[in-house]
């Protein structure tokens, strides 16, 4: 039975994902369908990225294109080390087979260019052993041409991994068009135009090349030759890369060859001439296939490991069944690389982030976390069992404060500057090159990625257990030299005053398994404090692993590390950006607007990304959004009682995270003001949740009619819902909308309640209102307060015994 890539069927297959209606079959040209999916934004709309038709990619012009700007990737493709001595696994082979990783990050249309305010997001952190990541996506009803988004493009660089745009022909039965195929590959003169564009977008928005999947029927020989002769002539313009899918032949027909074959060998090499730069081989290989395509790979000249044979993930994740002997035979040389469809498994299926998390450890690194210990009776052992360990800390300053490219809050300097969740991978540090290894006598520490606290960002390392040894635990391979000057720093949080017994553990290339410890001392408070150690005496030597060392005896050993560092000399700032301004704004409600901000880049010093503030009456600053880039778009900038305008701060920071002066510009608001719901769309918290679909959001996103799920339910035993308005507004009412203004049962309304408000987190909550024996489906309360924060809190859920609070709004009105 014939098996091929199933996301072919894109379009339905997202769209299913997103819980939403399958698209229908094209009938429409393929440019007005595309028209109408990318009308020109207004002044202040929300960036996407970018995608095509071949015809429509011909009128993109970076000039005119309003989210160009937005799209661009400022990260560079960074160097990486893996050294043989290093690796975790014994079984994994250095040199051989690499893995791409096929991802579908969203939908093909409207998919953010700079991250967004849901902290529900496929934040993938196991760069290490990956070499190539495809942006996956493409629908005949959207655009067949996908560019990566620009936050993909920066955590992936900043790891050292290539990233490729897709450009997708689908199947006739779900839309595709030979036509679409034949304007691809349209030559006029000496020039392919579709090409010049593919090499013109790569260049401009920073990524490194194009996975070709052409799987529409109706082909023939001379358009698979204009093809070859295409991607030839792309290559031939800079540096584009290409990854060819097996799919069409030689012929011009679609045949899955499962390898490679003298029938589809010209779309890798032809004679002399290299056309792509790998092959992605559909998943119904054999060992006998996979042998002749080594071989027949040799015989062209080209190196095995640029075949990579693909496996199928999306369905079943690390439950699916892969010959793993036929590819990476067990003791022996590994015969292809590896391909891997839709690993964003491991976050699709999960019932949070602690869930994705965990399949995302045993996806990537085997049952027991350990990518050392891949010993397991399941057939999947973990990727970290066959591929060692790469890493792109090969230069100075290296500065990790653990960012794992999404949050519930930002921090800046350890104090919380936004209690708004987000995600964008564009801020996300290059992650543990060794998740985890741990080496103790006794019990071992369990690190952790900690959402609960943060020196910069959203989250930080924790380790926590029981310490009656020592326990070594490695952080990161890396290449860096030791100049006279050069400094490690670590950043921590201890939950009391006193030692911390713990210390930073370094090696050297000339002995990279041996350790030197330095140790950290004690805290003298209970906050975030910075210890620097002089790392002179190892001038002329190179570091090639970092780590930590904890040891003592500690029933409950709990620290946190907020920031780790390795710079020369004193921390280096860049200069301020200049020309701020506002290049767009549009109202998203009464008292909220959207923007566009853009600003010239420092002039010197370098600039690891731009954070983004807006100035608040008490001298106080809330973070907006950040980005390496010099343009940012800001979702929500919410107006603070009837102040006529906002100033809005933007700073440079450094690589080695000095902050430069800010620079400012003003939003204007229109004269009055009138009155909204506040809590709309603002960041909401809880005591719990029911499920990971009924979160505290569902109770501000301004909507009791989507069913259900469209609430937020709780069955902890304290209950309490919580919403940050973002600055002290006048308050006039507060609204509760309980179980049957969602249309369940009116037995299931809230019964007991209190409302309390406060100005800032050290405020004390002061009671507004108190409701006893209530069964309405909709409550008002007027209140005359000033406050930023409200909060509902239930002491009983229902008319009945039953346990679970549910609450479709939870309304704060006022200016």
């Amino acid at each position: 039975m014939r098996r091929h890539l199933p996301l072919l069927t894109v379009a339905a297959l997202i769209a299913a994902l997103l819980g939403l209606a399958p698209l229908a079959p094209v009938t429409a040209l393929a440019s007005e369908a595309h028209a109408a999916a990318q009308a020109p934004a207004a002044a202040g709309d929300q960036p996407y990225a970018s995608y095509w038709h071949p015809r429509t990619l011909l009128d993109w012009d970076p000039a005119t294109d309003p989210d160009a700007r937005f799209n661009r990737s400022r990260v560079p493709l960074r160097p990486r080390v893996s050294d043989p001595a290093l690796k975790a696994n014994a079984n994994a082979r250095a040199g051989e087979g690499n893995i791409a990783a096929l991802v579908s990050f969203g939908p093909t249309s409207n998919n953010p260019s700079q991250g967004s305010a849901n902290p529900h997001y496929y934040a993938f952190g196991h760069w290490q052993y990956i070499d190539k990541l495809v942006f996956w996506g493409g629908s005949a009803s959207e655009g067949l041409i996908l560019a990566p988004n620009a936050t993909v493009i920066d955590a992936a660089h900043r790891n050292g991994v290539k990233v490729y745009g897709t450009v997708f022909f689908p199947p006739t039965a779900y839309g595709g068009q030979i036509q679409w195929v034949r304007d691809f590959a349209t030559k006029s003169g000496s020039t392919y135009p579709v090409a010049d564009k593919l090499a013109q977008v790569a260049r401009h928005y920073g990524f490194d090349g194009w996975f070709i999947n052409q799987e529409t029927a109706g082909g023939d020989a001379a358009l698979a030759t204009e093809l070859r002769n295409e991607m030839r002539y792309a290559r031939s313009l800079g540096p584009v890369e290409f990854m060819w899918y097996d799919a069409m032949t030689e012929s011009g027909a679609v045949s899955w060859q499962d390898s490679l074959t003298s029938a589809n060998d010209s779309f890798l090499q032809e004679g002399s001439q290299r056309t792509s730069d790998s092959m992605f081989l559909d998943f119904g290989w054999s060992a006998s296939g996979l042998g002749s395509s080594r071989s027949l790979a040799r015989s062209l000249g080209r190196s095995e490991f640029e075949l990579y044979s693909g496996i199928d993930t999306e369905a079943n994740g690390y439950n699916t069944s892969v010959p793993w002997a036929s590819v990476f035979p067990a003791g022996q040389p590994h015969v292809t690389s590896l391909g891997i469809y839709r690993p964003e498994w491991t976050f699709t299926s999960s019932a949070g982030r602690a869930d994705s998390h965990a399949r995302e450890a045993r996806y990537w690194v085997g049952a027991n976390g350990d990518p050392s210990n891949t010993t397991t009776t399941s057939a999947w052992k973990g990727l970290a069992h066959y591929v060692p360990e790469s890493s792109a800390v090969t230069a100075k300053p290296f500065v990790t404060s653990f960012g794992a490219g999404q949050g519930d809050f930002f921090h800046s300097g350890g104090v919380r500057v936004s209690s708004t969740g987000w995600n964008n991978l564009s801020l996300q540090d290059v992650p543990p090159t060794y998740r985890w290894l741990v080496a103790s006598s006794g019990s071992r520490l369990t690190p952790s990625i900690d959402f609960t606290d943060a020196y910069e960002g959203g989250s930080s390392l924790r380790l926590t257990g029981t310490l009656d040894a020592a326990n070594t635990v490695r952080l990161y391979q890396t290449k860096l030299p030791v100049a006279p000057d050069t400094r490690l720093s670590v950043i921590l949080k201890t939950p009391a005053a006193g030692p911390t017994r713990l210390k930073a553990a370094v090696s050297f290339t000339d002995a990279p398994t041996a350790f030197t410890t330095l140790d950290l001392g004690s805290t003298t408070t209970t906050g975030w404090e910075r210890k620097t150690l002089d790392l002179s005496a190892f001038a002329g030597r190179t570091i090639a692993q970092i780590g930590l060392e904890a040891a003592g005896s500690v029933h409950s050993y709990d620290i946190r590390v907020g920031q780790l560092a390795v710079h020369d000399g004193a921390v280096d700032t860049a200069a301020a950006p200049t020309g701020f301004t506002v290049l767009g704004a549009t109202d998203v409600s009464a008292g909220a607007k959207s923007l566009r901000l853009a600003w010239t880049p420092s002039a010197s010093g370098s600039v690891h990304h731009y954070e983004v503030y807006r100035r608040n009456a008490d001298s106080s600053r809330t973070f907006l959004g950040a980005t390496p880039n010099d343009a940012l778009f800001v979702p929500r900038l919410d107006r603070a009682g009837t102040e006529t305008s906002t100033t809005l701060d933007v700073e440079a920071v450094s690589t080695e995270y000095g902050r430069s002066p800010a620079a400012t510009t003003t939003v204007a608001w229109a004269p009055g003001g009138s009155e909204s719901n506040l809590a709309v769309g603002r960041p909401a918290t809880a005591s719990g949740q029911c499920n990971s679909g009924e979160t505290p959001a569902k109770a501000v996103n301004g909507s009791v009619s989507g069913g259900t799920a469209d609430k937020w339910c709780t069955t902890t035993s304290a209950k309490w819902l919580e919403v940050d308005l973002g600055a002290a507004r006048a308050l006039d009412r507060l609204t509760v909308k309980h179980a049957a203004a969602g249309g369940e049962n009116a037995s299931w309304n809230t019964r007991d309640f209190t409302l309390q408000v406060r100005g800032s987190t050290t405020d004390p909550w002061t009671t507004v209102a108190t409701v006893t024996g209530n069964t309405a489906a909709t409550t008002t309360h007027p209140v005359s307060a000033t406050a930023r924060y409200v909060r509902l809190q239930i002491t009983r859920p229902a008319q009945t015994t039953d346990p679970a609070a549910r609450i479709y709004e939870f309304e704060a009105w006022g200016s």
